[in-house]
Order: structure tokens, then sequence, then C-alpha cells
């Protein structure tokens, strides 16, 4: 049974209190989205204590010197943890049992061991444990799947697509992504393809239960990590050799054999994030642009036609996430808002539409799991499921 929860996480009118571990650039992604969704940021923990101090001044809260003061702490109702993936699993258990509230970025874990683990937690504490699969919060991703519950396009023939980045196209760039031991076995399809993949299995209704997959390394060796982010470091420091992928294809057959494809880069010159889908039915087809996310595209036998966001027309959840008007962008920013807001929604008591939970975060690491293992072996592998 969950700890009881302070008053602030379940009477109306008090802001919910949140903590940040972490003060990288998703950290500062999280401080934004909880002042959008009306919640207070009360405290901050990073790497060092001289850290914390200096990024609580500029935030204006409390700064924590480890994280048994901040689980202490009994003003703090939710903890988004926004630190390197291979202290994810760690922090957050001991935030579930301290009673809190957890946002925890992907991946839940550098293993599907410690992913389910984090699940299982979740699952008995009774908290809200929500993972930032926030694409499935523009507002015409909403639109494409209310269409698909419709029965707009009939019966999916096929799914297809690619998740495209060029962060990683100097050879002069690293970071702790770099660095198994931190990132994790799998880079490019852990760190982006595992949004597509759980991005077109909402919006579609189709679930992934096996695979095979290829990947590749385009730059074998790169500079030292030693940051807690990424950066770009001279040409004379020391060097390592890359371990994770850089690129990878994968074929993917889905419960009742329809066939998906996807190809994931982070050495893609010019594409900076670059989400795309096709979803071809038998009555027609989608297409969404995570970088022209304003429209998408929809296709019919005989006609094709481009359909503009806008909160007067279209589905109920595509009118609800627009917050601006037509004609004036809505972007990443406005999705991670609109995810944390649901997340305190339902700390509140909520069950809002397509809210992404640690269930879904184990899902992800389970297709990692198994693109790893088909990676290593060229064969056909099975998704666990449970």
């Amino acid at each position: 049974m969950a700890p009881p929860t302070t008053p602030s996480a379940t009477e109306a009118g008090h802001p919910l209190r949140a903590a940040v571990i972490g003060t990288g650039t998703i950290a500062e992604v999280h401080r934004r989205a909880i002042h959008a969704a009306g919640g207070d940021v009360v405290g901050v923990l990073a790497s060092s204590p001289a850290r914390s101090l200096e990024v609580a001044r500029r935030w204006g809260a409390t700064p924590y010197e480890d994280l048994p003061s901040l689980l202490a702490d009994g003003s703090v109702d939710v903890v988004h943890v926004c630190t390197p993936n291979h202290t994810h699993a760690d922090y957050t258990v001991q935030a579930l049992t301290a009673g809190k509230h957890v946002v925890c970025e992907k991946p839940l874990g550098v293993s599907v061991e410690q992913a389910e683990r984090l699940a299982a937690a979740a699952e008995r504490s009774g908290l809200t444990a929500t993972v930032p699969f926030v694409y499935r919060y523009h507002p015409l991703v909403r639109e494409i799947r209310r269409r698909r519950l419709d029965g707009e396009f009939g019966r999916w023939h096929l799914l297809h697509g690619s998740y495209l980045q060029d962060w990683m196209l100097s050879p002069e760039a690293s970071g702790w992504r770099v660095d198994p031991a931190r990132g994790g076995a799998s880079r490019a399809f852990a760190d982006i393809g595992s949004h597509w993949c759980d991005l077109v299995q909402w919006v579609s209704g189709e679930t992934f239960t096996e695979l095979t997959a290829a990947s590749s390394v385009a730059v074998g060796e790169r500079p030292a990590a030693d940051a807690a982010s990424f950066s770009a470091h001279s040409a004379d420091g020391p060097r390592t050799r890359v371990e994770t992928e850089d690129c990878a294809t994968l074929l993917l057959r889905t419960q009742r054999g329809l066939l998906a494809s996807l190809t994931v880069s982070q050495v893609s010159a010019g594409r900076k994030n670059r989400l795309w889908f096709e979803l071809d039915g038998s009555h027609g087809s989608a297409v969404f642009d995570q970088e022209n996310p304003e429209t998408i595209w929809l296709g019919a036998e005989h006609e094709s036609r481009v359909v503009h966001r806008d909160p007067n027309h279209g589905s109920a959840e595509q009118r609800r996430l627009s917050v601006l008007p037509a004609g004036h962008p809505q972007g990443y920013a406005d999705c991670f808002a609109a995810f944390v807001s649901d997340t305190y929604a339902a700390i509140r008591g909520a069950a809002p539409e397509g809210l992404p939970t640690f269930a879904d975060g184990l899902r992800a690491a389970r297709l990692v799991d198994a693109f790893l293992s088909s990676s290593r072996t060229g064969d056909w592998t099975k998704v666990k499921h449970v």
C-alpha cells in the first residue's frame, strides 16, 4: 500500500510540489513543464552539493545535499528523475519507497531486469509513475488515433517510418550516452527508436511481438565522455572506442502478423529530430512528421489531403491539447507540459487518456532487449511479454 500523500497531492487548489534530480538540458525541460502544468519546483539535487546550490539559486528552490535529504522532505509530492540512464533504477525505487510519485526519464534502466523491477515497484506502491513518451501529446497524433478508433483507415496493411537525428554526426561529438556503462548497451534505438515504437503502437493499436534488426557504428572512436550530458570535446583529448550503435534498421511483426519497418540514425546530416511514420490501411493512410507537427497527411485511393491542427475542429483530444489558435505553431515543449499536466492530474485521481506509465517503459525496455539480441544474431527474436 502506498504511504499517505501530502495534502497538496489531493486537495484541489494546491499546486503539486516537485523535486528534480539532475540539472542538465532535460532537467530544464522538466522544470519549465512543471511550471506550465501549475506545479511548484521546490527542490533540486545535482551531481554535487555545490552544483545543487548553484542551480537552486537560479530556480528559486531548495538545494539538497543527497538523495536521503530530498526523500525526507515531506513537502515534496513528486520526484522527476532526469539523470544519466544507469542511475534511474536506484533513484526511482528509493523515491517510490519513500512514498513519492515519480516521473522518470526513459529508459527505466539499463537492462530489462531493472525495468521489470521498477514497473513492479510502481505497481506495488499504488503511486503515479510515468515516463515521458511525450510525442503522444502532439494534438494531431491524437487526431490520427481517434480516426483509427472510429474505423476511418480500415484494417492496417503496413506500418513504416524513421527517426533521424544528426547530433552525433561530428566525430568529435560525445557524452555519457556513448558509454554503455552509463547509457546502456543500445544508444540510437534505445534513445529514439523506442519513442517511435511507443508512438506507433499507441496510435495504431498494434503491439510489436517479434523483430529482426541490424545496427552499425558510423564513427568508430570518439572523445572520451567525461560530462554529464552531450558535449563536444577537443580533438587533442583522449579517445575511446564506440560500442553503441549510430544507426539501426528493424523489421517488426505485430501480434496479428502485420509488418512494420523502422530506420533509426543519429548521424543523418540536417535531420534534427525527424520522427516520421506512415500507417497504411485498407481504407486510408496517415502520415505524421514530428518536425512539422501542425499538419498531417491523410490519403485515400482517389484523393489525399492535409489536415491542420485546429482547436475548433477534430477530435476531443486534439482540441483539448490545442492550447493555441490554428496557425500559431505548437511543439515539443507544449507536449511536455501536457504530459506533466496529465501526470499531475493522475496524482490527483484522474485517468487521462494515453498517459504513458511504467508499464509502457517496461514494454520499451523489452523491445530494446529484443533489438540487442537480434542485432547480435541476425535472427527473428520474440519480444518478451507477460
